[in-house]
This record gives C-alpha cells, sequence and structure tokens, in this order.
C-alpha cells in the first residue's frame, strides 16, 4: 500500500478526533496527577496497563473502521502494521527512559516534579514527531528516500550494538550551554515552576532545564524512531497513532520501570537488531518479497527480538562492582511479580488465541495472520518470561 488510505486532505476529521482524544486523555491524566507527590508502583502499573489497553482498543477500532471503507484484508494489514509500530514504538521508548533517568538523577529532580515534567514532555514530544511525520510522508514517496531511510537506521543499528555505554553529562550539551548563556538559571528548585522572578528579573528553574534537555534528547531518538515506523507502514495516520500512544504510555512506563532499568542490560542490543531488521526490510526484503514483507512475519520477528532481549536480560544479569550486600527492597519484589503476571497474561491469550477461543473471548482481527504456529511460539517465550519472574530464583541465586 504505497498509496495513503486516510490522506490529510480527505481525512483531516479523522486526524483531528484522534487529537481531540489524545488531549481528553493527558487532561484527565494531569487531573489525576495534579497534586505533586511521587507516583506509587501501584499507580504506575495501573496506568501502564490502561495505556496498552488503549493502543489494543484502537487496533481494532482502527481494523473496524477501515474495513467499512475498503476491505477486511486492508483492515487486517493495516491493523497489523499499528500494531508493529506500536511496539517498536515502545521498545525505543524504553531505551528513552534510561536516558529520562539519568537526567533525573544528574540534576538531583525530586520525585513528586518527575511527573510534571514528563507531561510537559510529552506534550513537546508529540508535536516535535508530528512535524517529523509530516515531512516523512512528503518524502516517502520517492523510492531513493526509503533506501536512504533504511541504510541510516542499519548504520544506527550497528553503531547502537558496538559502541560502549558513555557517561551522561548534560552540562557539556550545545543546547543546556546555549540557554544557561542566554537565559538566568536559578540554583535551587522552586517548587514545580519551570519560571520564576527574582529582583524583577525572570529566571528558569533548573526544572526548566532539565524539560530543555529531554526536549532535546526525544527529538534525537525521533530521527531514529520516526523512520523505523516509516519501514513497517507508509500510512502516516498509523505512523502518528502509533508514535503518539507509544509516547503516552513512556511516563507510566517509566515510573513501574525506574528501579529496575538496569536489569535490562540486553534489550539495547536487542533494539539494535530490530533497527537493522526494518532497515533490511526498507532496503532488500520489501523488493524481495514483492513490494512488501509481510506484516505479519515482521511483527513476530520484532516482538520475538525484543522478549528475548528482556529474557536474556533476566537470565543473565548484568555484572556490577562489588558493594556491600543489601536485601532487595519490597517495590523490587512487586515489580518482578507484577511483570511476571503481565507475561503470563500475555501467554495465556496467546494460548487461547492459538487454540482458538480467544478469538470469541477477545477479538483481535490484527493477529489472525499470525498463524497457530507463530502465536503458540511466542506464547511459550512469555510463559518462560513469566516463570524467570515468579519462580526464577535460582537463576539470579546462582550469579
Amino acid at each position: 500500500m504505497n498509496k495513503a488510505l486516510f490522506p490529510v486532505a480527505d481525512y483531516w476529521w479523522l486526524y483531528l478526533a484522534f487529537t481531540v482524544l489524545v488531549v481528553i486523555l493527558l487532561a484527565i491524566d494531569l487531573a489525576l496527577h495534579r497534586k505533586e507527590r511521587p507516583i506509587s508502583f501501584r499507580n504506575a502499573a495501573t496506568w501502564t496497563a490502561v495505556w496498552i489497553s488503549l493502543a489494543l482498543v484502537f487496533s481494532y477500532v482502527l481494523y473496524v473502521f477501515t474495513a467499512s471503507r475498503y476491505t477486511p484484508g486492508i483492515a487486517r494489514q493495516l491493523s497489523l502494521e499499528f500494531l508493529a509500530g506500536y511496539v517498536v514504538e515502545e521498545s525505543l521508548s524504553v531505551d528513552n527512559m534510561f536516558v529520562f533517568a539519568l537526567v533525573f538523577r544528574y540534576f538531583a529532580v525530586p520525585l513528586r516534579y518527575q511527573h510534571k515534567v514528563l507531561f510537559y514532555g510529552v506534550l513537546g514530544a508529540m508535536i516535535f514527531r508530528g512535524i517529523f511525520i509530516a515531512a516523512g510522508s512528503a518524502l516517502v514517496r520517492f523510492e531513493w528516500v526509503m533506501i536512504l531511510f533504511g541504510v541510516f537506521l542499519i548504520v544506527t543499528g550497528i553503531r547502537m550494538a558496538v559502541q560502549k555505554e558513555q557517561q551522561l553529562n548534560p552540562d557539556d550539551s550545545l543546547v543546556i550551554r546555549w540557554v544557561r548563556r542566554v537565559f538566568p538559571v536559578t540554583g535551587e528548585y522552586h517548587g514545580s515552576r519551570f519560571l520564576v522572578t527574582v529582583n524583577g528579573i525572570r529566571h528558569m528553574t533548573p526544572l526548566m532545564v532539565v524539560l530543555v534537555f529531554l526536549e532535546t534528547t526525544d527529538i534525537l531518538f525521533a530521527v531514529d524512531s520516526v523512520p523505523a515506523v516509516f519501514g513497517i507502514t507508509r500510512e502516516p495516520f498509523v505512523v502518528y497513532t502509533s508514535n503518539v500512544f507509544a509516547v503516552l504510555g513512556l511516563r507510566a512506563m517509566f515510573f513501574l520501570l525506574a528501579g529496575a532499568m538496569d536489569r535490562f542490560h540486553v534489550l539495547k542490543h536487542g533494539l539494535a537488531l530490530v533497527l537493522v531488521f526494518v532497515g533490511l526490510k526498507m532496503v532488500w526484503l520489501d523488493h524481495l518479497f514483492g513490494g512488501r514483507f509481510p506484516i505479519g512475519v515482521s511483527l513476530a520477528i520484532i516482538s520475538a527480538v525484543i522478549a528475548a532481549s528482556i529474557l536474556l536480560s533476566l537470565a543473565f544479569p548484568k555484572a556490577v562492582d562489588p558493594a556491600p550486600a543489601r536485601a532487595p527492597g519490597a517495590g523490587r519484589r512487586v515489580a518482578r511479580r507484577a511483570l511476571g503476571f503481565v507475561f503470563l497474561l500475555l501467554s495465556a491469550i496467546g494460548f487461547l488465541y492459538a487454540g482458538g477461543p480467544g478469538h470469541t473471548l477477545l477479538p483481535l482481527p490484527a493477529l489472525d495472520d499470525l498463524g497457530a504456529g507463530t502465536l503458540y511460539w511466542a506464547a511459550a517465550c512469555n510463559l518462560v518470561c513469566a516463570v524467570l519472574l515468579l519462580g526464577g530464583g535460582w537463576v539470579r541465586k546462582r550469579v
């Protein structure tokens, strides 16, 4: 499908309706988190489940809407492309969270202010990604641009896989140095305020500096992630909605995984492999398969690589420098169990779909094209992750 099914000129109302929906969801989120207090693990887990559920519901709504205007086959293809794009964006967002955690730690941002920074960071991210997607939609009509995007993703993936971890120092950022040179910055936080007036002069607070740095970082990440989704689908509406849903769930997932990010050390290599795969798909595989590599296979490969990266991270923890032994906190135990139950639920859904009953209990047409074999295999991987999280203490003890 090289021609857009929902061009902005003809379906402007569709883009507007989705944007209004997002604004309503953000308003609800802001209203429920208006108090300046740390986000609890339970709250973060609940909202993570809400955002993922909304993405799955949207996938089904997209299928029904597309089927009403085109054919069920096209609708199924588009729904699968949305799911694949969402998985890629959500996975790349996890890589963003490593940087966010380091920035908050570097600037010593109090926990009760972090949600506000991320909230306005999400607003900025959606605006900039919307601009990138609009520009990309105009460019992907040219085949040489798709090849250029593909080569860029391959090079980015290889660089991500081989480069060593670098110490983050926001003070070395050109943007931060420019901000501090142009605008006066206070030496301390003033609650959750971004701007304050001191001696009649308007000052930025360190919280505003953090927000500027996060927005700049997200723009750099978008340079990788937006072309990656265009490698999966050329439908602008799918690229836009999958990006937005991934960004919307970023805040809740950050607070859910904040204490366990260092454990997913293999994920970077998994993401690198995904970028290389998508790049190869744009440069070679799409042409090899007559213009479009099967989206069901793409979704299965991407999901399997991400799941395997998480599994390997948990099975083989990252070696750390010797430090005084400390008993694991209750928060980590709860987080491990919660993630274990999530994988267990995904495994149960996979087995139900592969066996047949799942189609009646929870109709998700986008999964139909994956086939029973792929669903059984994915369900088994999720089950292994659940076992390691819920009862895999022996793995951690032997390291």
